[in-house]
């Protein structure tokens, strides 16, 4: 039996979500910058309302539902591509219990049987070791390195560029 539900985010989620966020917001520098306030939620929210987004909450069943994690399905486009960008992050009380990598199994499952999807790609910095395993036990294979190819928090970051095809999924 799963311990963590995966839901799309709906706008009860909101409270949770920023108080998750804003006590984890060290924990996920300098990977990610994500909302601590109703506005950022807002924004975030939005965006899988009305363009080509997917927000998902991982939670953990047996804790009075917490936040384990945020999961994004970025960019989705249909027609002959097929694909999706893959982000996620987790909070810092389920690190290290494999919650996340059953919350992105799911996550991975649901693009692809749910949304039809072939193929998902997760840009990662390369010192972020923590975010390479977790894509690598999901069988996400490095397909190459992408240069100051975004920008987190003022700054251009290198990231690798790791990929899972639909007929190889977890």
């Amino acid at each position: 039996m799963s311990v963590i539900r995966l839901t799309r985010v709906i706008r009860a989620d909101a409270a949770d979500l920023i108080a998750a966020n804003s006590k984890n917001q060290e924990y996920h520098l300098p990977w990610v910058t994500s909302f601590t306030d109703q506005a950022g939620f807002d924004n975030w929210f939005a965006r899988g309302l009305t363009g080509s987004n997917v927000g998902l909450v991982a939670r953990e069943t047996a804790s009075n539902n917490r936040v384990v994690g945020v999961i994004n399905l970025n960019e989705i486009v249909a027609g002959a591509f097929q694909s999706a960008y893959l982000g996620y992050y987790g909070m810092s009380n389920f690190s290290r219990t494999g919650f996340m990598t059953e919350a992105l199994r799911a996550a991975v499952d649901y693009a692809f049987s749910e949304l039809g999807l072939h193929r998902l790609e997760a840009n990662i910095q390369p010192e972020n070791v923590a975010s390479i395993s977790l894509v690598r036990r999901l069988g996400f294979k490095q397909e190459g390195f992408s240069p100051s190819y975004l920008r987190i928090n003022g700054e251009w970051r290198d990231h690798e560029r790791w990929a899972l095809l639909a007929n190889m999924s977890c």
